[in-house]
Parts: C-alpha cells; sequence; structure tokens
C-alpha cells in the first residue's frame, strides 16, 4: 500500500489530478484510487482544491518544512523580521519541490489588514504564478525550463527580466490587491536554493513594489544566501 500511495503522490508533485488522472497514470484500479486518495485526505497528505482536483496535502508541507530546517531555515527567522520591520510588509522564505513551492519561514506584520494576504508555514502553492514562483524558475536550466514553463501566466521575457534585475514583482498575480516582491537564496556554487519574499496591500507597496522594495528583498537574500553557502 505504501508503493502504491507513493505512486499517487508522485502523480501530484506535477499539479492537481482528477481521480481519472491518477488511475490513468498509475495504472492501479479506480476502486483502489479511490480508496487510497480518500484516506490521504484523512490524513491530510491529500487535499482538493477549487475544482475538486486531488492535490498536495498541507502535512506533507509541514514535513518538508521540517525536513528542510536546515541551518538556513534555523536562521532564517531574524532577516525575515527585519526585512518585515524595514517594510511593514510580511516576510516568508519558500523552498522548492517539484512543480510545487514551500513556505518554510515566514514573518507575518501584525497588523495585516487583508485575509488574503496568509500563507502559513508549511503551505504548498503551484508554480504557476507570483514572483516567488519565477525567481525559483528564472535560473533553472534552460532544457528543463521549457517543461516547467507549460501552464504558467509569465513568459520567458519574464524571467529574463528577473535574471537581469535580481527581483520579481507582481500586483494582485496570487490575490487581488496583493502586491509581493522576491529575490533568490543562493547556495554553493550559486545554485538558487530558495526565494525569499514580501507581500502586502498594493495601497501600502504601491503599484511597483520592486522599484521600492527590491533592493531590500535583495540585501535579505544576500544575508540568507551567506548562510546557505556556509
Amino acid at each position: 500500500m505504501l508503493d502504491k500511495a507513493s505512486l499517487l503522490l508522485g502523480v501530484l508533485e506535477s499539479g492537481p489530478a482528477s481521480l481519472s488522472r491518477l488511475v490513468a497514470d498509475t495504472g492501479l484500479k479506480r476502486p483502489t484510487v479511490h480508496r487510497l486518495v480518500l484516506a490521504l485526505e484523512r490524513l491530510a497528505l491529500i487535499a482538493r482544491d477549487a475544482q475538486g482536483r486531488f492535490v498536495l496535502g498541507p502535512r506533507l508541507g509541514l514535513m518538508a518544512a521540517e525536513a528542510c530546517r536546515d541551518h538556513l531555515v534555523a536562521t532564517a527567522e531574524p532577516v525575515l523580521r527585519e526585512l518585515c520591520d524595514v517594510t511593514g510588509a510580511s516576510a516568508r522564505l519558500y523552498r522548492r519541490r517539484g512543480d510545487m513551492r514551500i513556505c518554510v519561514a515566514e514573518v507575518a506584520v501584525a497588523d495585516n489588514p487583508s485575509a488574503r494576504d496568509r500563507v502559513p508555514v508549511g503551505v504548498s502553492l503551484p508554480l504557476n504564478a507570483g514572483p516567488v514562483s519565477q525567481v525559483l524558475l528564472a535560473w533553472e536550466r534552460p532544457e528543463a525550463l521549457h517543461e516547467q514553463l507549460r501552464g504558467v501566466r509569465f513568459t520567458v521575457a519574464t524571467l529574463a527580466g528577473v535574471r537581469r534585475q535580481g527581483w520579481a514583482q507582481s500586483t494582485g498575480g496570487r490575490e487581488h490587491g496583493i502586491a509581493a516582491v522576491a529575490a533568490p537564496v543562493r547556495g554553493p556554487g550559486g545554485r538558487v536554493v530558495a526565494a525569499l519574499s514580501i507581500s502586502g496591500p498594493v495601497t501600502r507597496m504601491s503599484a511597483v513594489p520592486g522599484r521600492v522594495y527590491g533592493s531590500a528583498v535583495i540585501d535579505a537574500a544576500m544575508r540568507l544566501s551567506s548562510t546557505a553557502a556556509g
């Protein structure tokens, strides 16, 4: 059963899937798949999106966050807190897992006026939109990037701009009325190992948040990069 459950989770690593797709991609019988997804859903290892499709569940995100509690994550909080204090925006650190991004650390502003700007630690989100996704994909190998760009809401030109300026921004990309800025955290050899982001209401962060806060986010990401490289 563990092997079969692993097959299902492996399919969901590439994004949301219907029951029919899970059956087709795993080769398992439909009653078996149905029984397993219900069991995994009860354990919060699988969840459902707004269209009723199956997705990786929040418990997997928490488990991944715990597994990633290396020196980078363990030392991220003071950097996030300082960035939050300087910008007045919520600060978060994301890791990539397959086609998903997982929030592994967060410092939220105390007076956050918007319920839409909440991404608790452990939450998994697809890599199809937003500045965090752009940062995590911008330095991907060209041969792998073509596959990653299927179904995303940005272009190769967008990623070229991210590489050129060192940060990515959005206004309303993930949630209406929310602005965000992200920059890469690098590990040994300059490899992108995480994305540092801030977010808050557009009315507070402006319609061009990258120009206003890009330098601050890059500086904080560089501090984390020195930790990751060490």
